[in-house]
């Protein structure tokens, strides 16, 4: 049984498609409905998910923004019916602890990438290990990424990271504009690994740490890790699943390496 809610961005393009969606369907509160339905781009989903994760209920993305690539495609003549049919895929994000050059520590999660990016002029001066094995013992660079499968056709695959498959339990680690070493291209890692990045030289070279859309500055260790103990329930269109978007990006890639 189809008891939705609704939450929209205000934008044009969206308040238009939660008029027409109102005209036909019945909403109910967030604590009364099955699942909530989404209008927007990937940074209003991104800020709807963590907003309203502890109800528990899946998210319907309805896209009004550019790709949209959490979202769902507005069809106004077969909504209902997508409602009813859509599937569910389960993502857990990652989690970072950070802190600072002033003993102050801030805990985040991020469903698409953690970016770790250097706050002044000066390049970044990074250590990076996963646990205890050391990943690069000294990385200068405009900063550096970590992604979940989600998100890495997202910023990561503008910075050409790899794109990692739904299903893949990896993380990508990788790197923006290095300048050393120049050839490094980061690396693949087990979505179990307990990652840390330390701030080489703190006062000369202040870096942030940003969590989606919360950032946290002046960053001198940042430890990242999935959390298996939060998921988000999103609802896809039974012809744009999120793992057939994956595979349309890494086709694109294919066809255009660079």
């Amino acid at each position: 049984m189809i008891i939705p809610s609704l939450i929209s961005d205000k934008n044009k393009k969206s308040l238009r498609i939660k008029l027409i969606l109102k005209k036909k369907i019945n909403f109910f509160p967030v604590s009364k409905s099955n699942f909530i339905v989404v209008i927007g781009g990937d940074g209003f989903m991104l800020q709807t998910l963590k907003k309203y994760y502890k109800y528990k209920k899946p998210f319907y993305g309805i896209n009004s923004g550019d790709y949209g690539f959490l979202m769902n495609k507005f069809f106004e003549k077969k909504t209902v019916k997508n409602l009813s049919k859509a599937k569910t895929i389960f993502i857990h994000p990652l989690e970072m602890i950070v802190k600072n050059r002033f003993k102050k520590i801030k805990k985040s999660i991020a469903i698409n990438e953690i970016s770790i990016l250097r706050q002044s002029k000066q390049a970044a001066s990074i250590s990076i290990k996963s646990g205890s094995k050391q990943i690069i013992k000294k990385l200068i660079s405009d900063g550096v990424l970590v992604s979940t499968p989600a998100g890495s056709t997202a910023y990561n695959l503008s910075v050409h990271g790899p794109i990692l498959n739904l299903d893949s339990k990896k993380l990508s680690i990788s790197p923006i504009s290095p300048f050393r070493p120049r050839r490094w291209k980061g690396r693949i890692v087990t979505d179990k690994s307990k990652i840390i990045i330390n701030n080489l030289n703190v006062k000369k070279r202040p870096i942030s740490a940003v969590a989606d859309n919360v950032e946290v500055r002046n960053a001198k260790n940042i430890q990242i890790k999935i959390n298996k103990k939060i998921y988000f329930k999103l609802l896809y269109d039974r012809n744009n699943s999120l793992q057939k978007k994956i595979k349309i990006e890494q086709l694109r890639k294919e066809i255009n390496p660079k």
